[in-house]
């Protein structure tokens, strides 16, 4: 199978690239480097088709896992204000996923599928989310962190080369930078508030900090995908370096919230333009990524329960576009009887 944009192109005549010759391959790989966008019906690599189910069904397993962390904290939000802020909010993950899951879909693999893959257990999301949210102040450092974290990352994907999920990352990072902000805001708030509230605040940076650093994946060098992922142009940055990113943006707004970062080897190193940091619990890493983190399961066991007792929900939905499928089929029989 080809399609006309995997062509050669020779003077008038197109000559079409039969599957397994190598010149597919080398076609595509020069419509990367050209930066071209692949599409759902141009010829892909299967390696390229399944890094980008796997990535895009994780971030959106994510986005949507994501909501649990916060949800708990909608009915004890302090202010009605706060509360409708943390709904829009994740009511936004949940388009989200939405989004995402619809971006799979182009690459031939059902949403249920990648659903019942997440609900077996089978599927990835991002380590973050298997921790717990103890305090207001939780819910600030997740925007701010979190969020943070996730714009760094999801800014360079608005550029990957797959079209179906690059234009979805437009909206999705717009929508982060304002989940961004209202975390950053709720910190700020609580810092300029009482020494209790400070310490609160404080105690969320403490807890919140290291995950955020871990939401980068390993270091470059362990990272089984990256630099595949990297000449397919599906990765724009390296993992370390969005890490670097983040930690350089990051810091100089923990001083100014007048917060102190976790990390007794952070320093500026003027030489390299660059905030050096510690070395990061790797091991807690995997251990979270393997199942093991202080809510993985919990977070399972929600997701589970969601999806059972929406069952009724999805099957009336079903049944409605049943019914109006069938009385537009039969209309225009009525009206030729008459």
């Amino acid at each position: 199978m080809y399609t006309q944009g995997l062509d050669i192109k020779t003077g008038d005549t197109s000559v079409p690239l039969e599957r397994g010759d190598g010149q597919l391959d080398r076609r595509f790989q020069a419509k990367i480097d050209a930066d071209e966008k692949i599409e759902p019906k141009d010829w892909m690599p299967e390696g390229y088709r399944k890094t980008l189910v796997r990535q895009i069904s994780q971030h959106a397993h994510s986005e949507v896992v994501g909501m649990l962390p916060e949800g708990n904290w909608i009915t004890r939000a302090p202010s009605l204000r706060r509360k409708a802020a943390l709904l829009a909010k994740i009511q936004d993950e949940a388009g989200h996923g939405l989004y995402l899951y619809s971006a799979a879909e182009t690459l031939g693999v059902s949403r249920q599928e990648l659903i019942d893959q997440l609900l077996a257990g089978k599927a990835k999301y991002s380590s973050i989310f298997n921790y717990p949210t103890t305090t207001w102040a939780d819910i600030g450092a997740i925007g701010w962190l979190v969020d943070g974290a996730a714009i760094m990352n999801q800014v360079p994907l608005q550029r990957c080369s797959y079209g179906p999920y690059s234009r979805a990352m437009i909206r999705i990072c717009k929508e982060e930078s304002f989940h961004q902000r209202q975390g950053y805001e709720i910190m700020l708030t609580l810092c300029r508030g009482t020494a209790e509230q400070k310490r609160m605040a404080q105690d969320a940076l403490d807890r919140w900090w290291w995950p955020s650093l871990m939401m980068f994946g390993p270091s470059d060098k362990d990272s089984e995908h990256s630099a595949q992922s990297m000449r397919w142009k599906i990765k724009r940055v390296s993992n370390d370096e969005l890490r670097q990113k983040f930690v350089d943006v990051t810091v100089p707004q923990a001083e100014f919230l007048g917060l102190r970062v976790p990390d007794p080897d952070l320093r500026w190193n003027a030489e390299r333009g660059h905030y050096d940091f510690g070395e990061i619990d790797w091991d807690e890493f995997k251990q979270v990524l393997m199942g093991n983190g202080p809510c993985n399961r919990e977070r399972m066991r929600a997701r589970r329960s969601a999806h059972d007792n929406g069952r009724w929900v999805r099957e009336a939905a079903l049944a409605h576009a049943e019914k109006r499928r069938a009385r537009a089929a039969a209309a225009p029989v009525a009206e030729a009887a008459e």
